[in-house]
């Protein structure tokens, strides 16, 4: 019988409710299903995310190391099969085996306990997703992800009603951010995002040092890519060196300006949605930090 982490039942209650109840009680049973259809044995304890059980197995019939992810299926996850599958192993995770009813997947095995945010220097660490950034984006979008478009349009649609929530301050930094999305929306690009490559989504591996792990793929400009980096361990002062480092890598800072705004904008109409009275002090100092830039 699988043990699924208290935390992990935890979140899924918080942030998926009664479905999310329901994906957890499921859990055991689904493991011990895949398990035998796949031929594998749990070689360690799980592993877990806020949305997703990860088992640490092997396959009984070559001996091959891999993960067994289970996660609910939403509008984030469902694409990241495909994602995985178009890239091919090109600077992400590779995609052995895949459940489409269930999303259920086999992943190759990489190092969990060497995660990128272990890497103490920050532009080492910036550098490295850079390199990671430049081949993910390289890759058209195949036909059947969500859209940088759609996004943008049903961000921009929720603008007025999220700032009237708020401060002044943080309601004036939430509309120079939609501007600044206005201006780029109508060419919002058809490249293959991550859309969350931050520190703790690179691990280490032993076919190549660094490989990105956990996408929500969506079609897209690049510059919508690079704010989750930037802010594991945001700097004022550091923090265009490692903008222009990633900007320079997605070919347009302008575009990437706006698009980074893009990124504040939508986390601050989460967090609004979520009842924050206040967005986050970090990313509207980051969002200031640009605004500033391109006044």
């Amino acid at each position: 019988m699988i043990h699924v982490p208290e935390e992990l039942a935890a979140s899924q209650a918080k942030f998926n409710g009664e479905a999310g109840r329901a994906f957890v009680a499921a859990l055991p049973g689904r493991a011990e299903e895949f398990l035998g259809r796949w031929g594998l044995r749990v070689t360690g304890p799980p592993m877990h995310g806020v949305a997703s059980l990860v088992l640490p197995v092997e396959r009984e019939a070559d001996g091959v190391r891999a993960a067994l992810k289970m996660q609910i299926l939403d509008d984030e996850t469902e694409g990241e099969p495909l994602g995985l599958r178009t890239w091919g192993g090109a600077g992400a995770v590779r995609l052995l085996d895949h459940d489409a009813a269930t999303g259920t997947m086999l992943l190759e095995r990489l190092d969990e306990a060497r995660p990128l945010s272990a890497v103490e220097d920050t532009r080492e660490a910036l550098g490295i997703v850079a390199g990671l950034l430049s081949r993910l984006v390289a890759v058209p979008a195949p036909e059947g992800l969500r859209t940088l478009g759609d996004i943008a349009a049903g961000m921009l649609a929720d603008v007025p009603e999220a700032a009237a929530r708020l401060g002044a301050d943080d309601a004036a930094v939430l509309r120079d951010c939609a501007a600044a999305v206005r201006e780029v929306a109508g060419e919002p690009g058809d490249r293959l995002l991550h859309w969350d490559l931050h520190f703790g989504n690179v691990l280490a591996a032993e076919r190549e040092p660094w490989l990105a792990i956990d996408p929500k793929p969506l079609a897209g400009d690049p510059g919508f890519e690079l704010l989750p980096a930037l802010m594991d361990r945001f700097d004022p002062d550091g923090f265009l060196w490692g903008f222009d480092l990633l900007a320079e890598v997605v070919g347009d800072r302008r575009r990437a300006t706006a698009w980074t705004l893009g990124r504040v904008l939508q986390n601050g109409l989460w967090d609004v949605a979520d009842g924050e009275p206040a967005l986050d002090p970090g990313q509207v100092a980051a969002a200031r930090i640009l605004l500033a830039r391109r006044a």
